[in-house]
């Protein structure tokens, strides 16, 4: 991988910042935002119409891009706007009743815990939060038990939480929904484009990413990938539009073979056309070589971290490309500024995002460095020193 070549495809990196907010939203390579700017002038020219037209086939390498990404294929595929559309449509195809069971983890993502409560507060659905071993790691055997005594309407796992490095089992959870046919919802929206995501393995029904975090997308963009068990089995979105579906009748419709049927029909095509290319871009350098680099990067910084007095938050034997962490005492304000003030871009986590993780941790917050596959060794060691440096 020639990291100099990808830092010369960064417009952004040009004012010398070091950037480490990737995952919250990446710096976009210039192929995805000139590929945007000239989708855009088509469309100041002819009209969104008749660019769609001529450039369909084009279009359409969106889902043969992201298939390959995550080892699916183009028909599995949907375009989103975000991971959070992504995520409320797949919830949206599943008839909940009173009482039926969703199972998740203690440490999801901040707005599908909402969802998930909001699912409860009007239809009276339970959320069953399954244990963590003293590793942090998912307690299987405890969720096979909880499978058995609530025989749940659905299964959701965050792959990597926002608030943490640690990298959930997705693939041992989906071996016992397998096991137990239970429908599988994984949100992996800080995984896809940082490390290897293979549906094929994990086995989930529905998978939800977005495009602007490590896949270097433009925001506005990310996917839903549903399996051929769900769409065999008609599972759509509570709300079709003629994207998903036929009107066959006055009062039917017929719904298309694929996961488009997850799609609306007006969406922007210039966004879809940029995230097109930075899919392109991940897939040319390959998920294997950019997941082995960050995890080089990660390592070396958290050690550097944990060596220099810092308390890093992210536990677990799997950790990934986000590292969580504060000072001695859990301060925050030191780092915020050392960082700052050598225009080092990060992100802060509080606990109204962590409710559960935070509080079972003790904490109010924590700083987030998310370094990815354009940063260098020379960065970390740097960003390293200079907040050792603020302990003294």
């Amino acid at each position: 991988m020639n990291t100099d070549k990808i830092r010369q495809d960064i417009r952004g990196l040009k004012d010398g910042k070091i950037f480490l907010n990737n995952a919250g939203s990446s710096l976009m390579p210039s192929v995805v935002v000139d590929s945007m700017i000239d989708y855009l002038e088509l469309e100041e020219q002819m009209g969104g119409y008749e660019v769609a037209n001529r450039n369909s086939e084009v279009l359409e390498e969106f889902y043969d891009e992201t298939a390959k990404l995550i080892n699916a294929k183009p028909h599995n595929i949907a375009f989103a706007t975000s991971a959070t559309e992504a995520f409320a449509k797949a919830l949206s195809s599943i008839i909940f009743k009173e009482n039926d069971v969703i199972i998740t983890t203690a440490d999801d993502y901040i707005s599908n815990q909402i969802t998930f409560i909001s699912l409860q507060k009007k239809l009276s659905v339970k959320i069953i939060r399954m244990k963590n071993l003293p590793d942090n790691e998912l307690d299987l055997d405890d969720l096979e038990k909880l499978i058995k005594e609530h025989h749940p309407k659905l299964l959701a796992v965050t792959h990597i939480p926002t608030n943490s490095g640690l990298i959930q089992d997705v693939e041992g959870v989906g071996k016992l929904c397998k096991q137990y046919d239970i429908l599988y919802l994984v949100d992996a929206c800080q995984s896809v484009g940082q490390m290897v995501v293979d549906v094929q393995k994990i086995n989930c029904d529905f998978l939800t990413a977005t495009g602007r975090k490590f896949m270097r997308g433009p925001r506005g963009t990310g996917f839903l990938y549903v399996s051929d068990k769900a769409l065999k089995e008609n599972y759509a979105p509570l709300l079709v539009d003629m994207r998903g579906a036929d009107w066959t009748a006055p009062d039917d419709y017929i719904l298309f073979d694929t996961a488009k049927r997850f799609e609306h029909w007006e969406i922007s095509y210039a966004s879809l056309a940029g995230f097109t290319q930075a899919l392109k871009y991940a897939n040319t350098i390959g998920m294997h070589e950019i997941e082995k680099y960050n995890a080089s990067l990660s390592q070396t910084l958290r050690g550097n971290l944990q060596n220099s007095g810092f308390r890093v938050w992210d536990l677990g034997k799997h950790l990934s490309s986000i590292i969580t962490f504060t000072g001695p005492e859990g301060d925050l304000d030191a780092i915020q500024k050392v960082l700052n003030d050598n225009n080092v871009f990060f992100s802060v986590t509080y606990k109204n995002s962590a409710l559960i993780d935070f509080t079972r941790k003790n904490i109010h917050g924590i700083v987030r460095l998310s370094p990815h596959y354009f940063n260098t060794l020379e960065e970390i060691e740097n960003v390293s020193a200079m907040l050792k440096e603020s302990l003294t």
